[in-house]
Formats: C-alpha cells, structure tokens, sequence
C-alpha cells in the first residue's frame, strides 16, 4: 500500500522535519502541498518533485485523493484544518500543540476516535537517544521509586523583538508553555509514565515585542515559564522553558534533565552542538556521577558526532515520529504520541496557562483550582 500524503504548511519546518522523511520511505508518496501564498507553495512542490500545489486547504482536499495529512501551520489553523481532514476520513499528524485550547483539543480527540483515524502529535524530543536512554534507565528500576523529575529548556530566539505569532496571543493560544513546554509536559509524563493531579506556574513576558505587521496591537505571550505538576505516584516534576537565556552555544538552546529516586540519581545534557551525555549515580555512592555510555540499540544507527546529525538520521533514517506514522497507517496499526496524548498535554498547557495568570494558583489539569 502507497500512503498518498497531502501537507498544510510551506515553512523551513516542513522543509526540513516531514519533507525528507516522507520522501524518504519507501511506501509513502506525497501527492500535493498547499500553503498561504502561491510563490511559495509552488516553489516547494517544484522543490520537493510534489505534482499538485494549492493556496487553498479546501481546494487540496476536493481535488486530491488522499489517505492522509500533515499539518505543520500556526497553531490557530490546528482546529479547523484538522476536523476538516479527519471528517473526510483522512488521518492526521497535526504540529504540536495540538490546538489553541483544550475545547478545540478535546473535539479533534473525539473527531479522531469517532473515524478511527491514525494520528500523531509529533514531540520530538521523545525519539533523542539521551531521553530514551534516560527512559530505558528509568524502567529497568535504576532509580528505583521517582521522586522528582526536573527537565529545563534554555534558548535565546526570544530575545528578538520584532514580531512573531508565536507570541501573538489570538494566533498561537500561548507562548512558550506550548510551544517548547508542550514537549516537556509530554517527556515528564513518558518518562514518569503517570498522570498529572495538580500544578502551579508561573510566567512572564521579558521582550516588548512590536507590533503585528499590519501596525495593529495584539495580547502578547509569556516567553518564559517554569511548572511545578503533582503526579499520581507522588513524584512531581519541576519544567522550565525559556527563550530568553543566553547559552552562547552554536544553536542557541541547552536541554538539561535530572531525575532523582530512592535508588539512584540521572543527569542528561544535550547542548545540541557535540555533548549528548547520561551520567548515574547509586544511591550510596560517593560522586561525581559517571557517564555511561547510551547503547547501540538506542542510537540505531543515527550519527553520534554532532546532535543535528544525530537528530537528522533519527527522523530521517530511522522508523520514527513522521516515518512511524506512515508505516502505522500502512499496517493499519495505532501509534503514539497520537491525538490522546495531544489533548493529554493540552489540558496541562491549559491549566498552566490559568496558574500563571492567577499568580501560581495550584490548579488541576482540567483547568480548575485545586483548591
């Protein structure tokens, strides 16, 4: 079976994140593009050899047949482009956040379980061989019972003040809680394997970003935030994101976790330049914690000299993510991180958004006080 693909978006992230995976398999073909502007759209498709561009998401689908879509837009286009997909019975991947609030996650949840479309909401750093190694750590009981697990992303793009939707409020639902947060959300519950109770936030809005293109005002998003969640076992997480730190790194962000147990202790870093590092420690002994090597099954072949090469063959090369989705809807077969795992996260992100704006009231994950 050829999975026929259509994809919403012309951005240097479909460019680089779907194109070369979707051209890659081998059992998938990408039949159409449909992006806002015409020179664009029918430069990607000249690009990527794609027969058919279109400027309307409408038109694409009424004139193409089609299996499935990748949605890779803003997130205000989420909702409306995805019911739209899944009501033809098409399935989806759709860019995370899943949507701008957890109403419209919650119907593109239903609307997928209703078709029984294969769907995919696409966290990343959930494939890197540090976190897998970290998570492999974790079930093999190396620190035993969890007690916390603190996860921090730092990067320097907000520190640029012109203008941006992805934080403009209207466009893009919430800043960096659900741009960059949403992965960490998703990577402490995976990791944890356990399900959020409560949780306070707090952030804030560094740069004064100007104004939309057109001169008109807009409600600007946080572009810092930082997360305390409560979970089910009794571990809680502590997640920062930031887009105003400066790292003085070749790519501009640094990702640093740490996960603590009644067993033993785990550091990873990852500078995305050369270092992609787990290091241990056993409760009893005496430090500096060891760095211990990440296995050649996790790895899987992807490149180890730099962290964009390693990240290139992981969505590229390997059965991951976007290739993952393909096959499984090829094999007629779940996968995950799908829709529920989307709205899962959305419901966080909303109930962090809501504590941050009530000053760090403790809140549950539907969004309400826990008080």
């Amino acid at each position: 079976m050829t999975v026929r693909v259509g994809v919403l978006g012309t951005s240097w992230w479909a460019d680089t994140m779907y194109l070369p995976p979707l051209d890659a398999h081998p059992d998938c073909e990408v039949v159409a593009v449909c992006g806002r502007r015409e020179e664009p759209a029918k430069s990607f498709s000249e690009n990527w050899n794609i027969p058919q561009w279109f400027t309307d998401p409408t038109e694409m689908f009424d004139a193409v047949e089609l299996d499935a879509v990748v949605i890779a837009t803003a997130n205000d286009s989420h909702y409306p482009l995805a019911m739209d997909a899944l009501e033809r019975g098409l399935h989806v991947l759709c860019e995370k956040p899943l949507a701008r609030n957890a109403e419209e996650g919650a119907a593109m949840e239903a609307k997928a379980v209703e078709k029984g479309a294969i769907t995919m909401v696409p966290f990343t750093y959930h494939y890197m061989p540090v976190n897998r190694f970290v998570k492999h750590l974790i079930d093999d009981g190396f620190v035993g019972r969890p007690h916390h697990v603190n996860i921090r992303y730092y990067t320097e793009f907000g520190f640029d003040d012109s203008y941006s939707w992805r934080f403009d409020k209207e466009l893009a639902g919430s800043g960096i809680i659900g741009d960059i947060g949403s992965h960490w959300i998703h990577l402490s519950r995976w990791l944890l394997d356990d399900v959020e109770t409560s949780l306070t936030a707090t952030s804030a809005t560094f740069t004064d970003r100007a104004a939309r293109p057109d001169g008109s005002d807009y409600e600007r998003c946080e572009d810092s935030v930082a997360m305390t969640i409560k979970y089910a076992n009794g571990a809680y997480g502590v997640l920062q994101t930031s887009a105003v730190c400066w790292e003085g790194t070749p790519f501009g962000q640094t990702h640093h976790l740490e996960v603590h147990g009644d067993a033993g202790t785990i550091y990873a870093t990852c500078d995305w330049d050369t270092v992609q590092e787990v290091r241990i420690l056993k409760r009893g002994d005496v430090g500096p914690a060891a760095v211990v090597p990440i296995p050649d099954d996790i790895w899987d072949g992807a490149r180890q000299d730099t962290v964009h090469n390693t990240y290139r063959d992981v969505f590229r090369k390997n059965n991951n993510m976007t290739r993952a989705w393909i096959s499984a809807i090829r094999d007629g077969e779940p996968v995950t991180p799908d829709f529920t795992e989307g709205q899962a996260v959305q419901r966080v992100l909303d109930a962090v958004t809501a504590s941050a704006a009530a000053d760090g009231m403790p809140m549950w994950p539907h969004g309400k006080p826990a008080s």
